[in-house]
């Protein structure tokens, strides 16, 4: 029987994405197998994922200077909500639970360069305030008027499925009615040059799990899924978007930037969230993987697949979804939950674009081609960072 108090839902999800401002442009954009990556600027090599337009928000309110990240934030906030807090007594007792990497540091002009005092003297010192990563999380508060507990997270790639898992945590901790939950970054000059300095970035259309994959395309946007239990959903007689079945988190322990070769800590994750979802190895239909097309992330993340469902009856099916619109970085996990949860409520299994030499395995059916349509009861999302960082999400449709 299931316990109304104990389980975790969506209700709520708000998106700006390359696609636009909404879920329903998100969906029918990789409904369409629209890639919205483009050629990045003069000075990067590769193609990026932009959103074109943030919407009509303030960059500067009572003094207080909003980054980019901060109003990709307050504008996926205010889509997830917009059908909730007129009409609930307690939204604003809510938490949130805000992922970032970039954050403001997308107001750092490359111009600071040549001179970082007089750059400060000349307005820069108000975008200061905007650096820090909580400034995301204060930022949708200040926005929505929410004055529950605002928190921030910043794990880097894994950043926005964690904060989705320690918002449901929080949630069985009755720490607050519901939970404002996701991630939220822009490209800026400061992590397009930090990863060509890595020599990371693909300078074609990246191809995850490709044995000729070149690297990564970053992509910016951000994903705001409203989460409270089911319990509470029923009193406020909230529609049910997906359950949160099941969650995880992990780290490598082993090196602050490559993955664990043998993904033997992701893998333990993997196990861990479908045990929390009292799910078997065959009952997951699909995972939405990270996969960012690099050469050591995809074949660590490979091995963990073939680790965890190991015994399966049938291959697992296993996309990569940065592949439409890039590595949204903080961003990426929620994104990537969001778009999980429409292939539940779908059916939608969307396939790698540009797959065409996929890694070896005889344990993982690799998504390629067009969107395949099954009937998809449990799907899972991966998420996976630097410093070993490792998330599992695990959801359902509300009569699974």
């Amino acid at each position: 029987m299931i316990d109304a108090q104990k389980t975790i839902v969506v209700t709520g999800i708000g998106v700006v994405s390359p696609y636009g401002v909404g879920l329903s442009r998100l969906q029918a954009g990789m409904l369409a197998g629209q890639c919205c990556l483009e050629p990045a600027s003069e000075l990067y090599p590769g193609f990026q994922g932009t959103v074109a337009a943030v919407g009509p928000l303030p960059s500067v309110q009572d003094g207080h200077h909003y980054s980019r990240s901060d109003r990709l934030a307050m504008a996926a906030a205010s889509d997830a909500v917009a059908e909730i807090a007129e009409a609930c007594r307690d939204f604003h007792e809510s938490g949130i639970v805000m992922a970032s990497t970039v954050a403001g540091l997308t107001e750092i002009d490359p111009e600071i360069a040549h001179g970082p005092a007089a750059w400060y003297r000349h307005g820069g010192l108000s975008r200061a305030a905007s650096y820090s990563v909580s400034r995301v999380s204060a930022s949708v508060g200040e926005h929505l008027g929410i004055q529950g507990p605002a928190c921030a997270v910043s794990v880097a790639c894994a950043s926005g499925a964690l904060a989705i898992a320690l918002a449901a945590n929080m949630l069985l901790d009755e720490a607050a009615p519901m939970v404002l939950a996701g991630g939220s970054d822009a490209l800026c000059p400061f992590t397009l040059s930090g990863f060509n300095s890595l020599q990371a970035l693909d300078r074609d259309p990246c191809r995850p799990f490709d044995q000729d994959r070149k690297g990564l395309n970053l992509g910016e946007g951000a994903a705001v899924l409203v989460l409270e239990t089911l319990a509470h959903a029923t009193q406020r007689g909230a529609r049910v978007l997906a359950v949160l079945r099941g969650w995880a988190m992990t780290n490598d322990a082993s090196h602050p930037t490559a993955p664990q070769k043998d993904g033997i800590e992701l893998a333990a994750c993997i196990h861990r969230a479908m045990e929390m979802a009292e799910c078997s190895i065959d009952e997951i239909g699909y995972v939405n993987a990270h996969g960012t097309g690099t050469h050591l992330n995809d074949i660590a993340e490979t091995h963990a697949y073939e680790r965890a469902f190991h015994g399966r009856s049938q291959p697992i099916p296993v996309s990569s979804t940065k592949s439409y619109f890039g590595h949204c970085l903080g961003a990426a996990g929620a994104l990537e939950a969001t778009i999980t949860i429409t292939s539940v409520r779908t059916g939608s299994l969307f396939p790698t674009l540009r797959l065409n030499n996929p890694i070896e395995s005889s344990k993982i059916d690799w998504l390629h081609g067009e969107v395949r349509r099954q009937p998809l009861p449990v799907a899972m999302s991966v998420s996976a960072g630097f410093g070993g960082s490792n998330v599992a999400l695990v959801f359902g449709s509300h009569s699974a």
